[in-house]
């Protein structure tokens, strides 16, 4: 009887320790902290300190080639990184307004390339001539856009004025696909897309040439060639002479 007794209020001290344990467990939980990182796999975590992840957008092989080739060719020329443009610039035009930036000036350009050479910001938008003394004329262009940037370093082979534009066959075709059907020639003139002036870069397609539609300066919408205003890629044309050095970054 009195072994009974024992095991019986040994029992009951067990019981009401286990739930003395329990209820303070729980009074004194750990506090729920929030990830500083939102996009991170997790949103929530029960205790302890949180360490902030940092997530790196995958970049494909390809463009981190272009990344590369582009800051090299930002060193050599002496110009400040900038961020991807997509980070940067909108790559179409909420409206047919120009912004002020993008109308010609003369700024301060601290470069080694020597004076009247051309260098072209693709990420910023803007085509600067160097003028030398730590000065450049900058004017707005237009860009290739996604899928067809391209950066290198090429010369004025030939200037034409009010040129006629001959899309390339690809390109026909490109846009044939999208329901858009362009002309295999188009004289020079006020409705052609290559506007009052023209220079050609090295032996490629790739042009610095005005345009029909000015209000796509400062936005990522060619198929690669620069585009400028008319008025602003006359007074270049003006400038510069056929074997002046272009460099695109």
């Amino acid at each position: 009887m009195l072994q009974k007794s024992i095991l019986l209020a040994t029992s009951i001290l067990l019981g009401l320790t286990g739930i003395a344990e329990a209820q303070d467990r729980y009074q004194n939980r750990p506090p729920v902290i929030i990830s500083p990182d939102l996009t991170a796999p997790w949103v929530l975590q029960l205790g302890g300190a949180v360490e902030p992840v940092v997530y790196r957008q995958q970049i494909p092989r390809a463009t981190r080639k272009q990344l590369v080739r582009q800051r090299i060719l930002r060193q050599r020329s002496g110009v400040a990184l900038a961020q991807p443009v997509a980070a940067v610039r909108a790559e179409r035009p909420a409206s047919k307004a120009l912004d002020p930036q993008f109308l010609p000036q003369s700024v301060a350009y601290d470069t080694a390339e020597r004076p009247g050479t051309i260098v072209i910001d693709t990420n910023n938008r803007f085509l600067y001539l160097v003028t030398g003394k730590g000065q450049a004329r900058r004017y707005g262009v237009g860009v290739g856009k996604p899928g067809f940037e391209w950066a290198g370093a090429h010369k004025v082979t030939r200037k034409a004025e009010w040129p006629t534009w001959t899309p390339p066959s690809e390109m026909r075709a490109r846009e044939a696909a999208k329901g858009h059907f362009l002309p295999v020639s188009m004289t020079g003139g006020p409705e052609n897309p290559l506007g009052a002036r023209a220079l050609y870069l090295g032996s490629t397609l790739y042009r610095i040439h005005g345009t029909n539609a000015p209000w796509t300066i400062g936005y990522a919408v060619s198929s690669g060639c620069i585009r400028m205003r008319n008025e602003d890629v006359v007074d270049l044309y003006e400038r510069v002479k056929v074997g002046t050095k272009v460099i695109v970054i």
